[in-house]
């Protein structure tokens, strides 16, 4: 079936056409006409199967018609991070070349300023993320009861993320009448809950069973030791070992390890670049228009590249840790594997990861083999010793520079020794004592002077003062005993 048949516009077809593409893909056959019925949707596909065209296509054709007002959008759309909604954008200016559409996109670490001139002009589609989006709202900036349509993409990714409650804010901030849209991989029991509330007699349009991966992966599992620095020494012997490989993404569940992983491969000669949340947008933007354009062989990621990104030519997937979720598995390795090319993905396991495999293989239906054959590759010895010197955490770094070195144990005083001896003023101190006669005369509170002056001090001591720092109770002792003997 050509996109002609599914009723597009003719400008829209032509655009797609332009683009290259010809016959859509399932999930878009079936969307694209119950968008245009102006009907609620829930659509349920694999990633990496043209959720987002199934969507922006049909947004295409119903905005022909209409007019934005200032600080009123007409259609709105929900991303959970940065890249996505950038990706979303470029969607509709490769699509929508042949109209005058106005598109916004609303995310963090860009300027309010940019941002607030381009909602007050008017825009026909805002492309946002939850939090960005409210703080807008909330400083008076935007109006959203101009919404006619309300897409909220990778809904599952906004629940892992914490963006329901926001969510659940805007639907209630947007007009009743709205047509809700709801694109997701996979439908846990809390979705489910928020489309019975938000949605009005939705379309489920289902191409593939939820949680599933696509068959064009090959998925294997790989043991390890439990510390960080044999994963490290694994994960180098994957990727060395790895046939065909054209570039790769390395998955962590943390954005420190995303930092340390990332330093040992670029140590040990391979061509890396980092990507996690904690990165200023610019950097964000660099590092993957280097790796799409094939400067950077591996790219190792938190999460935050799991969901949606589209790099169609990803050969190899390797998860350095086990996620957390199960459902981020079915995620991260749907980075290979896409538009039916065949890919590869080799998860990391240590023996504290057997509770996290059991639930994505129960997941995701189907039991993930382990591979043996790299077993035998052993890391020459002096690798090691590198690694653990170069990638040593600065926090362990920094407690080695508060122990004492062995040659300062030994001259330091025993335990046994008073705290009053430790406490000694060093020599230079006591020359700095003043001497000299005007310094006699002055009044000064006793008190005071024996704080002030050292405690050993030698005979030497100055004229009126031969007490030194004897305490008051002996000195009254030392005259009653004199009183005697005369």
């Amino acid at each position: 079936m050509p996109f002609s048949d599914l009723g597009l516009s003719d400008k829209v077809v032509s655009a797609v056409s332009a683009a290259g593409y010809t016959e859509p893909t399932p999930i878009q056959a079936q969307a694209i006409p119950r968008v245009l019925e102006k009907r609620d949707l829930i659509g349920i596909a694999q990633t990496g199967t043209g959720k987002t065209a199934a969507f922006v296509l049909p947004m295409l054709t119903l905005l022909e018609t209409g007019r934005a007002r200032a600080r009123m959008p007409r259609t709105l759309i929900l991303e959970p991070t940065r890249e996505l909604a950038a990706q979303v954008e470029e969607n509709f200016n490769k699509y929508g070349t042949n109209q005058r559409l106005s598109v916004a996109l609303i995310i963090g670490g860009v300027s309010f300023g940019d941002q607030d001139a381009k909602i007050t002009r008017g825009v026909d589609v805002l492309i946002a993320t939850p939090g960005r989006l409210l703080d807008h709202f909330e400083r008076g900036k935007l109006l959203l009861n101009g919404i006619e349509i309300l897409v909220i993409d990778e809904a599952d990714r906004m629940l892992d993320m914490g963006f329901m409650p926001d969510i659940e804010r805007i639907c209630k901030l947007t007009p009743f009448t709205r047509q809700t849209l709801f694109f997701s991989a996979t439908m846990p029991p809390e979705i489910r809950r928020v489309t019975e509330q938000f949605l009005s007699d939705p379309v489920q349009i289902e191409v593939a069973k939820a949680a599933t991966t696509a068959t064009t992966i090959t998925q294997n599992l790989m043991r390890s030791g439990g510390d960080p620095e044999a994963k490290r020494e694994t994960l180098r012997k994957l990727i060395r070992a790895a046939e065909g490989m054209k570039n790769a993404i390395v998955f962590c569940n943390r954005k420190r390890d995303v930092a340390v992983v990332h330093k040992s491969l670029v140590k040990h000669g391979f061509n890396a670049g980092a990507l996690h949340g904690d990165m200023d947008q610019a950097s964000r933007t660099r590092t993957l228009d280097a790796f799409r354009a094939n400067e950077l062989t591996v790219l190792v990621a938190s999460d935050v590249a799991a969901r949606g990104l589209d790099i169609p030519d990803v050969s190899h997937v390797f998860n350095f840790d086990v996620p957390h979720h199960a459902d981020d598995y079915v995620h991260r390795i749907g980075r290979t594997g896409r538009a039916g090319r065949s890919g590869w993905s080799i998860t990391i396991v240590s023996s504290q990861d057997a509770k996290s495999v059991s639930a994505i293989e129960k997941l995701i239906g189907r039991s993930i083999p382990y591979l043996e054959a790299i077993e035998a590759i052993a890391a020459p010895p002096e690798e090691r010793a590198v690694d653990d010197r170069a990638e040593r955490p600065r926090r362990e770094g920094r407690g080695e520079r508060g122990r004492r070195s062995p040659q300062t144990a030994e001259s330091a005083p025993p335990a046994s020794v008073p705290a009053r001896a430790e406490a000694a003023p060093r020599p230079e101190r006591v020359a700095r004592v003043p001497r000299t006669e005007p310094e006699r005369t002055k009044p000064a509170d006793p008190t005071h002077e024996r704080q002030r002056m050292p405690r050993d001090r030698d005979q030497a001591s100055l004229p009126g003062d031969d007490a030194g720092h004897m305490p008051a109770f002996l000195l009254r002792m030392k005259r009653t005993v004199t009183v005697k003997k005369n």
